[in-house]
């Protein structure tokens, strides 16, 4: 005898298997779209299909209802529709999965007809739908399966969906003759010894596969948009030209790297500065869609697009960077020449009421920053800058405007992904990292870092050279002293600067001696004010200390 096989799962369980199975459609094929190009996206594709589709007349009434939001909408309506669709499909699969299977594939071809027939449809365009789609039909599959669980019934003492006792001819007690003694097992036919499944419906493999799903879903939507933005904000950034700047920065010297091995560049390429922020995911901005907003404490506000600030008079200007979680002799300092509107002019053009005395700048990321307005507004290149090292701003560093203020550690100043400043007063306002226990203000400290030889270094005894770099923004070095085993303070060699903002190269001679050794440096500025001795963490308001190294000399 064989029991038959029967499908349990309700209506709205079928319908929430198509729903999620669209969905991980959906994700998936965003994700492969962000490797092969946002425009294959089907979705995108629809939407632009419709678009050429629509009625003249239609299209102006969305225009005049809805404005600049009619794409949004647009592509909203589209993705409705789709999760109407696989809601409609996950039902009707719940009794017969290839009939759910086939809805996918009609799903695939009004994808795949509306990314052929762009313009500039290319072989591999087709990928993100045809894997999407995949995906998505798979998931429907495994999801209907996990909704439900079978309980087996026969006559060879198997368990039966009815009452889960144990019954049969096999050995197994009976509900019949209580404690008799069991009778020897009998073979039986094979058809006697048969059984089948009575499927039910199980809600939680069912759910518990669903959040499976939209974890999936969600993941391939976010991570597909990240790239997908990525490679659009890359393609815009590539197609920036930047103007010549209107004050250009002074040559560099031909003195200002001493070119020795190991020793910092005075001119720190792009891809070796460093980043140090609180972006998790790093902010993708157009600037097509890019404002500046300068509000608050001002007569009359102001709004700048990427074009606005472009036209404006630029100024360049070298400028090292300093993150304020810097120890003594970290590596988080750079130096680089920027390219920017300067952020004093910006700001009288809105005009400056009086008793403001702080900008809180703010990310597209929502960080925010909270600078000293009078260091902004004291004649120092500060800089809503544009450009890195001749080139528009990487996006990891701030593309397409970031700030730059000489003499101010970065968690005061160096805001990047900036849409907002909002012109107003300490004791009003409060940035990111001043209630987390830094500084308010955080005008950088003289600094001062042994470069070679590297700690723990290995030297052979002779002729040997010890060089760093050393910085007092805005103030400017007069000096750098070296001295090995706590013997006599030596005064280092300076390269040449430009100007005083930049940190400086130094170098000095030393004959080295088999043994450890042990090297120190400090800086004095150009106010005459040198590195204090004594060693303080990073936290409030800087590190401070004199760097120092041991090495060997054999």
């Amino acid at each position: 005898m064989v029991v038959q096989r029967k499908t349990t799962v309700p209506a709205w369980a079928g319908a929430l298997a198509g729903l999620v199975s669209g969905g991980v459609a959906l994700g998936v094929a965003q994700l492969v779209a962000a490797l092969v190009g946002p425009t294959t996206f089907p979705v995108v594709a629809v939407g632009d299909a419709t678009v050429d589709l629509t009625p003249a007349p239609v299209k102006d009434f969305a225009i005049r209802a809805f404005g600049e939001n009619d794409k949004a909408v647009l592509v909203g309506g589209v993705l409705v529709v789709l999760a109407a669709v696989a809601a409609v499909i996950g039902l009707v699969a719940r009794r017969r999965v290839w009939i759910g299977y086939l809805g996918f594939a009609l799903f695939g071809v009004v994808g795949v007809l509306a990314v052929v027939t762009r313009p500039d449809a290319g072989a591999f365009d087709v990928v993100p739908t045809v894997v999407g789609v995949a995906a998505g039909a798979w998931a429907l599959g495994w999801l209907l399966r996990r909704a439900v669980a079978g309980e087996t019934t026969g006559v060879s003492g198997e368990t039966t969906g009815v009452s889960g006792e144990a019954t049969g001819v096999s050995g197994e007690a009976t509900g019949v003759s209580g404690g008799a003694e069991p009778e020897p097992e009998v073979e039986r036919p094979a058809v006697m010894r048969a059984g089948g499944e009575a499927l039910t419906f199980d809600r939680r493999r069912l759910l518990t596969g669903v959040a499976g799903g939209v974890v999936v879903a969600g993941a391939g939507a976010v991570l597909g948009q990240q790239l997908g933005s990525r490679r659009t904000v890359d393609a815009a950034r590539g197609g920036v030209t930047l103007p010549s700047p209107a004050v250009a920065a002074k040559p560099i010297p031909a003195g200002a790297d001493l070119r020795i091995g190991g020793l910092s560049p005075f001119i720190t390429p792009n891809k070796d500065f460093y980043r140090v922020d609180t972006a998790l995911v790093v902010p993708q901005v157009d600037p097509a869609d890019w404002t500046l907003r300068i509000h608050g404490l001002v007569d009359r506000p102001v709004e700048l697009t990427f074009a606005d600030l472009l036209k404006l008079p630029l100024t360049e200007a070298d400028v090292t960077l300093t993150c304020v979680s810097n120890e003594v002799g970290g590596p988080y300092a750079g130096n680089a020449r920027w390219l920017g509107a300067r952020m004093a002019d910006v700001l009288r053009s809105a005009g400056l009421r009086s008793g403001a005395d702080m900008l809180l700048s703010t990310s597209a990321d929502g960080f925010t920053c909270g600078t000293p307005l009078d260091v902004v507004m004291d004649g120092r290149d500060a800089l809503f800058a544009v450009a890195m090292n001749g080139e528009a701003l990487p996006v990891d560093h701030g593309f397409p405007v970031r700030q730059v203020v000489p003499g101010l550690y970065g968690y005061v100043s160096a805001t990047k992904w900036v849409v907002d400043v909002k012109v107003t007063r300490f004791d009003q306002d409060e940035a990111y990292w001043t209630p987390r226990g830094w500084s308010a203000k955080g005008p950088i400290k003289t600094q001062s870092r042994i470069d070679v030889p590297k700690p723990g270094g290995s030297l052979k005894a002779g002729s040997a050279t010890i060089a760093g770099v050393a910085w007092a923004q805005h103030t400017g070095l007069d000096a750098v002293e070296v001295r090995v085993d706590r013997g006599q303070w030596r005064q280092a060699k300076l390269a040449e600067v430009p100007g005083p903002d930049t940190w400086r190269q130094w170098s000095i001679d030393w004959a080295a001696t088999p043994g450890e050794h042990t090297i120190e440096v400090r800086a004095t500025d150009a106010a005459g004010r040198t590195q204090t001795e004594q060693p303080a963490p990073p936290a409030p308001d800087g590190a401070t200390g004199w760097h120092s190294i041991t090495v060997q000399v054999a």
